[in-house]
């Protein structure tokens, strides 16, 4: 049994799921956590009350399991810092997937499917993939793309469809763009944790290098690293590390 949480919107989704001896996932619990709840000030106290409701303790769990994004900036590193200080805490393996890749397990088989999320304004996160049954084939890298280059992507490729979170706010715009309704697939608004759980795999043992090496999915730069009044700072770009004795 064990735990798999997404924070890649401003929903939270957060599930307790058990793996069968086939490999098979089962839900024991899903729970949903919308607007206006902040994720930061709900996120902990949601995790207590469902391990608390089934009788299940930390400890007692295989793992946890994240969504690495890509997504909101704030929402994945408040994930993220969730996972690594329970995980560290109780001494748990970690795994995690892309969210993208999450949306496209709740899309049509044997067909392209481009999975959008919400970059910015006017700049959408792009993920490419094919489903298989309970797996997920990406045919490219994640990128970020204005509605215009997603439609025109769209119109190059005439099998594929589109679904996932940006479609809330952006439908209507990609529509504007030429794309036909019946290509924009109605669900998920948000990335699922049980669908999520059904791509981890967790390593052997637990590891501290694999838990302080994990990373959101970024993408792209935040805005403050775009800012131009705001260089890097010069040396070797910083990345997860563990102190050396």
């Amino acid at each position: 049994m064990f735990l798999a949480l997404d924070t890649s919107t401003l929903t939270l989704s957060l599930a307790l799921v058990e793996r069968g001896p086939d490999g098979a996932v089962r839900t024991v619990e899903h729970v949903v956590v919308g607007p206006p709840a902040k994720q930061s000030e709900v996120l902990p106290g949601v995790v207590g009350e469902l391990l608390a409701r089934q009788g299940v303790t930390l400890a007692r769990l295989e793992g946890l399991a994240v969504g690495l994004g890509p997504g909101s900036f704030t929402g994945l590193r408040i994930g993220l810092a969730t996972v690594k200080s329970l995980a560290y805490a109780a001494g748990l393996k970690v795994a995690g997937a892309s969210s993208l890749a999450a949306v496209a397990l709740e899309g049509p088989e044997d067909v392209p499917l481009y999975c959008l999320a919400v970059a910015r304004k006017d700049d959408l996160y792009l993920g490419a993939y094919v489903r298989r049954g309970s797996a997920v084939e990406a045919l490219e890298p994640e990128t970020a793309m204005s509605p215009q280059e997603v439609a025109a992507r769209l119109a190059a490729e005439p099998r594929a469809v589109a679904l996932g979170p940006a479609l809330v706010d952006y439908r209507a715009a990609l529509e504007k763009h030429g794309v036909a309704p019946h290509r924009l697939l109605p669900g998920p608004a948000f990335p699922s944790a049980v669908e999520l759980a059904r791509l981890v795999r967790f390593p052997e043992d637990f590891s501290l290098q694999a838990l302080f090496a994990m990373e959101p999915h970024y993408v792209r730069a935040s805005e403050p690293e775009r800012n131009p009044k705001f260089p890097p700072l010069p040396g070797p770009v910083p990345t997860a590390r563990l102190k050396e004795d």
